[in-house]
C-alpha cells in the first residue's frame, strides 16, 4: 500500500515525511486553498527529493497548457485533478494523471466508469469545499468502488483512524492532509511519526 502525504509547502515537511517513508508528496496549485503554493516554491523542495518520493500536483480546473507549464516548471511527476474536469480533459499528459471524486450518500459509483485510469481518490463532500475537509464518508463506498479500480483514500485521516480505515477498505493507498497538520500550512512532526508508526505496525503484525 502507498502514502501520499498532501498539503506540502515547506522543505523541512517534505523531508520529514519522505525519511518517515512516504510514497508520494501533494503539492497544491489551487489558489483557494490554505495550502496553496508557488511554483517556484514547489520546484525548491522537488529539487530537494530523495529519487523515490514521487511529487504530485493537485490542480482544480486548470487549462491544459497551464498544467504543462506546471509540469515543467516545478518537476511535478503525477497530477491530481480536483475540479470538474470531464475525462477529455485528463488525456495527454507526459506524466501519470488521476482524477479525484467528493463522496457522499448520494454519490454515483457509475461516474468512475467514466473516467479510465491508474487510480481513483475519494475524498469527503462538503459544500464549497473542493476537498481538505478533514472529515470522513462512508468507507463502505470506498470498498465498492474498488470494482472499478485502484482507490486513493482520502478524507479525515489522521493517525487514529488510520488502521481502521486500511483495514476496512484496503485501498491501493492513502492521502493524508489535514490529519497530520498543526496548521493549514504545517505538519505536525508527532502526528507524523505517529500515523507512520501505526501503519507500520499493522503491516508488522499482518506479516507474523
Amino acid at each position: 500500500m502507498k502514502i501520499k502525504i498532501c498539503g506540502i509547502t515547506n522543505i523541512e515537511d517534505a523531508l520529514l515525511a519522505a525519511e518517515l517513508g512516504t510514497d508520494a508528496l501533494g503539492f497544491i496549485f489551487v489558489k483557494t486553498s490554505p495550502r496553496c503554493i508557488r511554483p517556484s516554491a514547489a520546484r525548491k523542495i522537488i529539487q530537494e527529493l530523495p529519487p523515490f518520493v514521487v511529487p504530485v500536483g493537485v490542480v482544480a480546473d486548470a487549462e491544459h497548457d497551464d498544467i504543462l507549464e506546471l509540469i515543467d516548471e516545478t518537476g511535478i511527476r503525477c497530477v491530481q485533478f480536483h475540479g470538474n474536469e470531464s475525462p477529455k480533459q485528463l488525456a495527454k499528459f507526459p506524466v501519470p494523471v488521476y482524477k479525484s471524486f467528493c463522496v457522499d450518500k448520494e454519490f454515483n459509483l457509475e461516474t468512475l466508469r467514466r473516467y479510465k485510469g491508474s487510480a481513483y481518490l475519494l475524498d469527503t463532500h462538503i459544500d464549497g469545499m473542493p476537498g481538505g475537509t478533514g472529515k470522513t464518508f462512508d468507507w463502505d463506498i470506498a470498498v465498492k468502488a474498488k470494482t472499478f479500480g485502484r482507490i486513493i483514500l482520502a478524507g479525515g485521516l489522521n493517525p487514529e483512524n488510520i488502521i481502521d480505515a486500511i483495514q476496512k477498505v484496503q485501498p491501493y493507498a492513502v492521502d493524508v492532509n489535514s490529519g497530520v497538520e498543526s496548521a493549514p500550512w504545517k505538519k505536525d512532526e508527532n502526528k507524523l511519526d505517529k500515523l507512520f508508526k501505526n501503519i507500520q505496525s499493522m503491516q508488522n503484525n499482518k506479516m507474523k
